[in-house]
């Protein structure tokens, strides 16, 4: 796989144009609507149930009775799968790898349903299961592995073709911490090079270190799409002001009588929380706590604005949307 340096521009190339999917007339996508520019790693973020694999399933294929467009490179999916399929890789979330084949032999089986020629197919095997960290495993039967390393077996077989395009589906899913950050810094590889990168996970904490993008779905519905600096300050958190003292001097006194400060909270013995209100006027208030800290001559080691964590927008806006 060539090494490219990761590239991001605002030219689209996956668009979602007003699809709805419906199941026994149970909505499970409405309406929804966005763009994935070239570059970009999208992390989709929703609840169990809240309509990503469903959403997953109309980008790779497996879903073709939808209302709405959804297009690559401006092309409709629908009439052009043959051209997408060559750029796309798909990770499931449960890929049907047969049991007792071995890892070789499975990859060989995709990469032949692939249309890969078989010359070239036994190098790409060779040079996915090194990306993957899988060589040494290569010979052993796939019901001797372990979790991460089927997780890891699902990303090298969706490489095989060199996508453009890749989709991940809940790919971190089940995995212990050590597999969860290896297969984390495998993304974050292939971002670097220049891959397209959709990537869906019920748990903020799998996406907001690697995407440049997150969409929050909830009931079938996009309920917000930013990037994760956008997120924390679009949503309406109170901000927080952390001061810490030197440990020889005391905390300020009087701080909460300011305009624009909620409440002040005690951490360490030498370390204040101030919660600014919502409304408040952030700059104006914050020239008034350090007049005041400047009037009292208090010991400052450290002064910074704490901005709500991306955990606490996305249950917000979970909350918000179920209310």
């Amino acid at each position: 796989m060539n090494q490219q340096k990761k590239v991001t521009n605002n030219e689209a190339l996956i668009t979602f144009q007003n699809v709805s999917k419906s199941y026994n007339n149970s909505l499970a996508l409405d309406n929804i609507s966005f763009t994935i520019n070239k570059g970009d790693v999208f992390g989709y973020i929703g609840p169990n149930g809240a309509g990503k694999t469903t959403t997953i399933k109309i980008l790779v294929g497996l879903i073709r009775d939808y209302i709405g467009g959804v297009y690559i490179e401006g092309k409709d999916i629908f009439n052009t799968r043959k051209e997408i399929y060559k750029i796309l890789g798909y990770h499931p979330q449960e890929a049907g790898f047969q049991s007792w084949r071995t890892v070789k032999h499975a990859l060989r089986t995709f990469g032949r349903l692939s249309g890969l020629k078989s010359d070239h197919l036994e190098l790409k095997i060779t040079e996915v299961l090194q990306f993957v960290n899988l060589e040494e495993v290569r010979n052993k039967k796939i019901i001797h592995l372990s979790g991460g390393m089927l997780q890891k077996l699902r990303l090298a077989q969706a490489l095989l073709n060199d996508p453009q395009i890749l989709v991940l589906d809940e790919p971190l899913s089940g995995l212990d911490p050590s597999s969860r950050y290896q297969v984390k810094n495998l993304i974050k590889s292939l971002s670097l090079r220049g891959i397209t990168i959709f990537f869906s996970s019920h748990i903020l904490s799998d996406i907001q270190d690697i995407s440049n993008k997150i969409g929050i779905l909830n009931k079938g519905r996009i309920i917000k799409i930013g990037d994760p600096n956008e997120l924390q300050s679009e949503f309406l958190i109170g901000n927080i002001i952390e001061i810490v003292y030197s440990k020889a001097g005391n905390p300020c006194k009087n701080l909460e009588h300011i305009d624009g400060v909620e409440k002040i909270e005690l951490g360490a013995p030498n370390k204040q929380f101030i919660h600014l209100e919502v409304n408040a006027d952030l700059d104006n208030t914050i020239q008034k706590i350090l007049r005041s800290i400047t009037d009292q001559e208090c010991k400052v080691r450290n002064f910074q604005i704490l901005k709500p964590s991306l955990e606490e927008v996305y249950l917000k806006y979970i909350e918000g949307d179920i209310k």
